[in-house]
């Protein structure tokens, strides 16, 4: 200490000693405003403490009392629930009372122009019914509103059958020939829609159709719907038939104005016609099958129609019944048809018969599309078609094998015969029959086939009925040469006979070749072609056969054998006059009876007259040669009467009628 007293000043040790006494002042200071503080904190403690004392007191009197108003509250806003419940119930119940005079106005004007209102009326009176039902089916009241049920239900069904009789109309023949028309042309072809019925009156028909099934519990709509839509099918193809009758008077011209029709049934090929054949007969089998496409296409379009109104499990049976009429009327018409020909062939008009072929093709060509069609009907329905078929193939097959039959068993009648020794009648018909089976070989050779014993025959292929129809071509050909041969006999002049053949057989290889039938009768014959040129050529042969008794006489058959400027002998003058007088007598009679036969095949005539020129000339010309330098008469030019021209010039008007 004494050290450190002497090491510290005396002054310094007062300032450090006030400096802390300065500090501990403020210290104490500090303390007692924290005191105070702290005092002054617990009081606003205790305060406020006391405050909420007392709040929690008053909260719990405010609870005391609000819980029993607010569950007074509760019930009485729970009675006035009820309270308005019951109303409101007793208003529903009281309007159920009220709906038969409410809804009187509306049921009885209809729903006509109003369906969503009317239907809207109609779901009033259908609650009414079944709340009556429900809760007191004994009161009048129920069998009030049953009564204006059913009287709205039968309102509905009348608005039904309105629409339908209004807006339904036969589709016009122009539109159906459009929506069946084929323009190969186009690649893709444009469908054409048919529209039975405007927009707006089928969603009502649509609408009405299906309250009727659901609430209704009716199916006479049904009835009603195939009646009348039957009724419009049957007499848009009625149309149709008239449209081809009246265009085809006026105009010949049956075909719609809006598309090319290039029908799949028409012959690529002008096809002669046949003989007596019939153009209103015609109108009237290309009017059938017309008809038959537009039955497929209007019932198509009709069972589309079917599927927006009727029932899913009703559609099959109501489009069955729906088609029936307009059906049954095509097959009617198509047994008057097979009819027709069978009694024809029984005429043995056997040309008639082409009728069936165009028809049966055209219904074996759409059969597919037809069954499509008929899918789902009943089986007496989609039968129809295949038994039409198979009559008009059995009576088709008939025709056939009789026209053959009648080819080969033509009476020989001598007035019937040409007496120019042309073309005979049986030989162009037949030809002629024959040439319009290449428009329809499918179809014929199918005919054929379908005759056939052999089970197998539903199988035939197209190349074996084309060989059926090669083999049935072949035999009426062969029946119709027995014939004509048999036919020649009534000339009672050979070489009439001879051109007769010659013209018939002509006639026909050119026929055959013109109309392309020797590519079908050289499927089975590979040697028709020239077997008919030999039997030309033989024919040919036979004719010039009837000169010899005219060109014999130029021959040097006893004549006499004389040195020059010896006198000839009384007999061997004689002789030589006689072969003069002989070819004189026998040139002037052949010329004048063969000037009026005939040889319509220009090319054949002058072939045969040239060479019988050349024949004949030069066995003159070298005749009188010989005869040059011989006195055998006073009067040369007696006998001498013709020069070798003139031999020609009269054997170039042979077979000449007009000459």
């Amino acid at each position: 200490m004494g050290i450190l007293s002497r090491m510290i000043p005396t002054e310094d040790a007062s300032a450090r000693k006030r400096e802390i006494e300065e500090k501990l002042k403020q210290e104490q200071e500090t303390l007692s405003f924290i005191r105070e503080n702290l005092e002054k904190s617990d009081q606003l403690t205790k305060g406020m403490v006391s405050i909420l004392s007392s709040f929690e007191s008053r909260l719990m009197q405010l609870e005391n009392s609000i819980i029993p108003v607010h569950k007074q509250t509760e019930n009485l806003q729970r009675l006035q629930e009820n309270v308005d419940k019951t109303l409101s119930c007793m208003d529903h119940v009281i309007s159920y009372y009220h709906v038969a005079k409410d809804t009187d106005r509306i049921i009885r004007e209809g729903p006509t122009g109003r369906l969503d209102e009317y239907l809207a009326c109609i779901a009033k009176i259908q609650k009414a019914v079944e709340y009556f039902q429900d809760n007191n089916p004994d009161s009048p009241e129920l069998n009030t509103v049953k009564a204006r049920f059913e009287k709205g239900k039968e309102l509905l069904e009348a608005e039904f059958r309105n629409l339908l009789t209004r807006y339904s109309k036969p589709v016009p023949p122009i539109l159906i020939l459009d929506a069946i028309s084929v323009d190969e042309e186009l690649e893709v072809q444009e469908e054409v829609v048919l529209e039975h019925l405007p927009e707006a009156v089928l969603q009502d028909i649509i609408c009405i159709a299906g309250w009727l099934v659901e609430y209704g519990r009716n199916q006479d709509f049904m009835n009603v719907y195939f009646q009348i839509r039957s009724n419009q099918l049957d007499r848009s193809i009625k149309g149709l038939k008239e449209h081809f009758r009246k265009n085809s008077a006026s105009s010949g011209v049956p075909y719609s104005p809006a598309v090319q029709t290039k029908r799949k049934d028409t012959p690529t090929k002008k096809v002669p016609k046949r003989p007596g054949k019939d153009d209103v007969l015609d109108i009237e089998i290309d009017s059938y099958i017309h008809c038959i496409s537009a039955f497929v296409k209007l019932a198509q379009s009709e069972y589309a129609l079917l599927l927006e109104i009727i029932p899913e499990h009703h559609q099959k049976k109501t489009f069955d019944s729906l088609i029936q009429e307009a059906l049954d009327n095509l097959m009617l018409e198509g047994d008057n048809i097979v009819s027709a020909a069978r009694r024809a062939i029984m005429r043995h008009d056997y040309s008639a018969v082409l009728t069936i072929f165009p028809i049966l093709r055209h219904l074996k060509m759409n059969k597919s599309e037809f069954d499509s069609t008929l899918q789902g009907t009943a089986a007496s329905t989609k039968n129809k078609l295949p038994t039409l078929i198979t009559s008009m193939e059995t009576i088709g097959a008939k025709a056939l094998e009789e026209f053959a039959d009648s080819i080969k068993n033509d009476p020989d009648k001598e007035y019937n015969m040409p007496k120019d020794g042309t073309v005979h009648e049986l030989t162009s018909n037949a030809i002629l029959f024959l040439q319009q089976l290449l428009d329809f070989q499918e179809t014929a050779g199918a005919m054929l086939a379908s005759q056939e014993s052999s089970s197998s025959a539903s199988s035939y292929t197209s190349e074996f009925n084309k060989r059926l129809l090669s083999t049935y071509i072949c035999k009426v050909l062969g029946n119709l040469q027995l014939n004509l041969l048999s036919k020649s006999k009534v000339y009672e002049d050979a070489a009439l006979r001879a051109i007769f053949l010659h013209n018939n057989y002509n006639y026909i290889l050119k026929s055959l070749e013109k109309s392309e039938l020797i590519q079908l009768v050289t499927v089975t014959q590979k040697r028709a072609e020239s077997l008919y040129r030999e039997l030309i050529e033989q024919q040919i042969i036979s004719y010039k056969s009837s000169w010899f008794k005219v060109t014999e006489h130029l021959s040097e058959k006893n004549m006499p054998v004389f040195q020059p400027g010896t006198k000839l002998k009384d007999k061997e003058r004689q002789i030589i006059k006689d072969k003069f007088k002989g070819f004189n007598d026998g040139l002037e009679e052949l010329c004048k009876t063969q000037k009026g036969w005939a040889i319509p095949d220009k090319e054949q005539r002058d072939f045969i007259r040239r060479s019988q020129k050349t024949v004949v000339s030069e066995a003159y010309r070298a005749f009188l040669q010989r005869c040059a330098n011989i006195s055998f008469t006073k009067n040369p030019e007696k006998y001498h009467k013709y020069h070798p021209e003139h031999v020609e010039q009269m054997i170039e008007k042979l077979f000449d009628t007009s000459a």
